[in-house]
C-alpha cells in the first residue's frame, strides 16, 4: 500500500524568546532505568513538533511510531509549525518535547539561554538548498547581487547559506537588502519581482525551479552542509532517554523508507505540502534522508555558524555549541 538573519538585531532575539519559559508538560511517575543507572520517569504522551517540509512529516504520515509506543502506553500528539524558529520556541516553552529544525534556529535559541539539547543530526541536503533568481533575471552570479534586495527567512539555514555564498563571491552581508520572508511570502514576493533574488530550500526551491521560472545562481555545495536537527526539551531528554532512543530508531527507519520508496513519498508529500509531483521528484531524488550521530565534525560545522553570526552582530553573544550536546 502506497504512503504516503544587521545590528539591532539583539532586540528581536530579546523579544523572540521572551516568552519562553521551560514547563515541564508531561505526566509523570517514577521509574529505574537500569541501562543508565539513573532515574527515568515514565509519560504518558510525547507531544512532537513537525514542518510538512521537513523529514518527520514522513514518520508521521507512516504512522510506526504511534505502534511502537503504544506498547510503552505511550501515545503521540504532533503539533505543526510554519518554521524552525517557531519550533524550537514551543519546545523551549515546554509546549513539546521532541522535534526537528534546521542548522541555524538552535543556535538562536542557544544565545537566548534557552534549554534543550541536540539529540542527533540529519544527512547533509546542501543540493536542494539554493540562492534563486529568475530565469531573465541580468544576475548571473552572486556577485551581482551587491545592492540587490534578497528574500530569505530570518535566523533559518537559508540566512546562513546567503552569508557564505556572499562571503564566496567577495562580499559581505550588509552588500545586500535582506527582505525577511517565510518560504510561502518569499515566492510570491519572488514571483511578482518583489525581490531580486530568493534564498530557500527544498522543496520551494524545486517548486520555484518548476513553476516558477527560476534559475539556480549556486547551491549549498561547499558552502553549507544544510543539516536537520533533531531537538529535545532538556528535562524531557534527560527523564527519557529510552523514549528518545525509541523515537530516533522510528525515525531511522522511516527515512530508510523514504530513500528507497520515492514514488510513494511523493505521492505521499504532494497532497500534505500542496506542491506538484514533479517538484517534489526532484526535490526527493537529490536528496538523502537519514539519521547521524553528532560527532566533532557535526559540532564543528554548528560553532562556524554560532561564530559567523556573532561575528557579523546577529546574535548577542558567543556561545558554545557543545554546551547545547546531550550528554
Amino acid at each position: 500500500m502506497r504512503f504516503f538573519r544587521a545590528k539591532g538585531t539583539l532586540y528581536w532575539l530579546l523579544a523572540f524568546f521572551a516568552t519562553f519559559t521551560f514547563l515541564s508538560g508531561c505526566s509523570e511517575t517514577k521509574k529505574t532505568d537500569e541501562r543508565a543507572g539513573t532515574e527515568e520517569k515514565t509519560v504518558k504522551t510525547i507531544r512532537i513538533g513537525y514542518q510538512k517540509n521537513g523529514p518527520l512529516v514522513i514518520l508521521k504520515s507512516l504512522g510506526t511510531l504511534e505502534k511502537s509506543l503504544e506498547k510503552q502506553g505511550v501515545s503521540v500528539e504532533w503539533k505543526e509549525f510554519q518554521a524552525g524558529p517557531a519550533l524550537v520556541e514551543a519546545l523551549n516553552a515546554g509546549t513539546i518535547d521532541f522535534g526537528r529544525t534546521g542548522d541555524s534556529p538552535p543556535i538562536f535559541a542557544q544565545a537566548a539561554g534557552a534549554p534543550f539539547v541536540y539529540i542527533a543530526a540529519g544527512k547533509p541536503k546542501f543540493n536542494g538548498s539554493a540562492i534563486l533568481v529568475k530565469d531573465d533575471s541580468p544576475i548571473k552570479s552572486v556577485k551581482d547581487l551587491k545592492g540587490k534586495t534578497v528574500g530569505f527567512a530570518k535566523g533559518s539555514s537559508s540566512h546562513y547559506l546567503l552569508i557564505k555564498g556572499l562571503e564566496k563571491a567577495g562580499l559581505s552581508y550588509t552588500d545586500i537588502k535582506p527582505a525577511f520572508l517565510a518560504p510561502g511570502d518569499g515566492r510570491v514576493a519572488f514571483e511578482k519581482g518583489n525581490i531580486d533574488a530568493w534564498v530557500v530550500w527544498d522543496p520551494f526551491t524545486s517548486a520555484a525551479e518548476i513553476g516558477s521560472g527560476a534559475r539556480m545562481l549556486v547551491n549549498g555545495e561547499g558552502l553549507t552542509t544544510d543539516r536537520d536537527f533533531f531537538l529535545a526539551s532538556t528535562t524531557f531528554a534527560k527523564e527519557h532517554a529510552k523514549i528518545i532512543d525509541l523515537i530516533l530508531d522510528e525515525v531511522k527507519h522511516s527515512l530508510e523508507w523514504a530513500n528507497s520508496h520515492h514514488d510513494e513519498l511523493v505521492e505521499m508529500l504532494a497532497p500534505i505540502l500542496k506542491i506538484d509531483e514533479p517538484s517534489l521528484e526532484v526535490a526527493v531524488k537529490r536528496r538523502v534522508y537519514g539519521v547521524d550521530e553528532i560527532n566533532g565534525e557535526i559540532i564543528q560545522e554548528q560553532q562556524e555558524i554560532a561564530d559567523t553570526f556573532f561575528k557579523l552582530g546577529i546574535i548577542p553573544k558567543e556561545i558554545k555549541v557543545t554546551d547545547a550536546m546531550n550528554k
